[in-house]
C-alpha cells in the first residue's frame, strides 16, 4: 500500500506543479499581451505598465482566454484601431509560446 500511496503523492506533486506553472504562463502571456496592445494604443511607461495589469486582471473574469481577448479588442476598437481577431488570437499564441519559453528558462 505504500508504495500505491507514494505514487499518488507523486501524481498531485506533479499535478500541482503543472497547475502552478500553467498560471504562471498564462499570465506572463497576459501581461506580455498588454504590453504589445499598450504599444498600439500608445501608452508608455507607467500607462502601458498600468494597462499590462489590467489586461492580467481581466483573465479573472471567467476560465479561458475569451475574457483577454474581449478587453484587447475593445481596447483596440474603442480608440479607432483595426486590428482583427485572427491578428488578436495568432499574437496571443505567439506570446503563449513565448511565455512558456520564459517560464522554462527561469526554472
Amino acid at each position: 500500500m505504500s508504495q500505491f500511496e507514494d505514487r499518488q503523492k507523486g501524481q498531485e506533486a506533479k499535478f500541482a506543479f503543472d497547475a502552478e506553472k500553467k498560471f504562471k504562463a498564462e499570465a506572463r502571456r497576459n501581461k506580455l499581451l498588454g504590453i504589445w496592445a499598450a504599444e498600439l494604443l500608445g501608452l508608455t511607461g507607467d500607462e502601458a505598465r498600468n494597462y499590462a495589469a489590467e489586461v492580467v486582471a481581466a483573465d479573472f473574469q471567467e476560465a479561458g482566454d475569451e475574457d483577454v481577448y474581449r478587453k484587447i479588442a475593445g481596447d483596440l476598437e474603442a480608440k479607432g484601431l483595426s486590428v482583427g481577431e485572427a491578428a488578436i488570437r495568432q499574437k496571443m499564441l505567439q506570446l503563449t509560446q513565448t511565455a512558456n519559453e520564459q517560464i522554462a528558462a527561469e526554472g
